[in-house]
């Protein structure tokens, strides 16, 4: 997105790019084509449907980890989902069943509970247990699903030695962002402790955090394990489920300065979004992301930068006091009015924002490869009244 370009963005704005996201869609293809196995895209990093068009030139099919997922999957992508979530309702299970092609069960008595469900259903549908090897290089503890006292998924010592009618496949999340070095160690200890029922299952899902998009994951290898997983079991269909692959650097979370506020040295520059609101991974994982045209200062060198140098926090509108982070270095001094514009905003980002403060949500585009903008979503007081009530 060009200078020329991002004066047409309405302030506040995602704007994903179709360019980018192309490119990255070519290279999944090409890796799902060359290791033979299925990669489909999980909606819990990416929901943007109405760029589902796009999607479906590469892919065929999604995973979902609630009921609103898998209905926007079977609504909107116009195939059944892959569902996983940690526990199933009475209430909704049946709209799950209706939605899915391949259930996965977080726990024996979840299976056990549900599964007459599935025998009695008219369509096929294909069910699965989340297995966990008790194994993962995940460091941020509140994204790794195999921690110690996790919720997540069913040791080997919990499985019986012939499977529950029924169960005819194997899921297992271990990663988040993840290289394929950290799949290929993974891939020991699933092996080592889960390989004994390889034989009585059709399909292995080896889930997310699968980074294949980033400029330093070495696809190559990837193919090479998954080559030779299928090779070691020629009868299993395995499938990878990531996310932020997808989207990965694909756009911006277009912003404006308001003000600018300076305290005991510090200069704020206070935006039209929340950190807290709009970019809550940031808060979370957590980490800075990368800003157009600015440095990105550790603590310790922004602490001995003097106040004549052009440094700033960046903080959010809500009422938050940790609603800000910093320090970037900026080649000018900011002034009100000026354009921030935050790089790689798409996966996961936009669909763990929220309203709170009642804060404007920012509009949602997509930049064509032609060069247009089309603004797919503004929103308004209406959309934040109506999740009040």
């Amino acid at each position: 997105m060009d200078k020329e370009q991002l004066e047409k963005v309405p302030s506040p704005c995602y704007v994903m790019e179709e360019t980018l996201l192309r490119k990255n869609l070519s290279l999944i293809k090409q890796v799902k084509e060359r290791a033979g196995v299925e990669i489909i895209l999980a909606f819990k990093a990416f929901a943007m449907w109405k760029s589902f068009s796009i999607f479906r030139e590469y892919i065929d099919y999604t995973t979902a980890s609630s009921l609103y997922e898998a209905r926007l999957a079977y609504e909107e992508f116009g195939s059944k989902a892959h569902t996983y979530s940690p526990a199933y309702t009475d209430a909704d299970f049946p709209m799950i069943m209706a939605c899915s092609s391949h259930i996965t069960f977080n726990s024996l008595g979840q299976y056990q509970r549900f599964y007459p469900q599935v025998k009695a259903c008219p369509e096929s549908v294909s069910c699965g247990i989340r297995v966990n090897p008790e194994y993962s290089e995940v460091g941020v503890e509140l994204y790794n699903p195999c921690a110690p006292g996790t919720r997540f998924g069913v040791t080997a010592d919990q499985l019986p030695d012939v499977l529950p009618a029924g169960i005819e496949g194997f899921h297992c999340h271990c990663h988040c962002e993840s290289s394929s070095y950290e799949l290929e160690r993974t891939l020991w200890h699933i092996e080592d402790k889960f390989g004994r029922w390889f034989p009585q299952i059709k399909w292995l899902n080896l889930g997310g955090g699968h980074l294949m998009t980033r400029k330093d994951y070495d696809t190559e290898h990837l193919i090479s394990l998954l080559r030779k997983l299928k090779l070691r079991y020629p009868g299993l269909r395995v499938i990878l489920e990531p996310g932020s692959a997808f989207t990965w650097q694909t756009g911006t979370l277009v912003a404006t300065v308001v003000d600018i506020v300076v305290n005991k040295g510090i200069r704020t520059a206070i935006l039209d979004v929340s950190f807290t609101c709009h970019m809550p991974d940031c808060l979370e994982m957590p980490y800075r992301p990368a800003v157009r045209g600015a440095e990105i200062l550790s603590q310790e060198a922004a602490a001995d930068i003097s106040e004549e140098e052009n440094v700033y926090r960046l903080g959010g509108n809500s009422c938050l006091s940790g609603d800000y982070m910093g320090s970037w270095r900026f080649p000018h001094s900011l002034r009100v009015g000026e354009r921030i514009v935050f790089e790689d905003m798409i996966h996961y980002t936009m669909v763990k924002t929220n309203m709170f403060n009642g804060i404007r949500h920012p509009s949602i585009a997509l930049l064509h490869k032609d060069g247009q903008l089309e603004i797919y979503r503004r929103f308004s007081y209406e959309d934040y009244k109506n999740r009040m009530c």
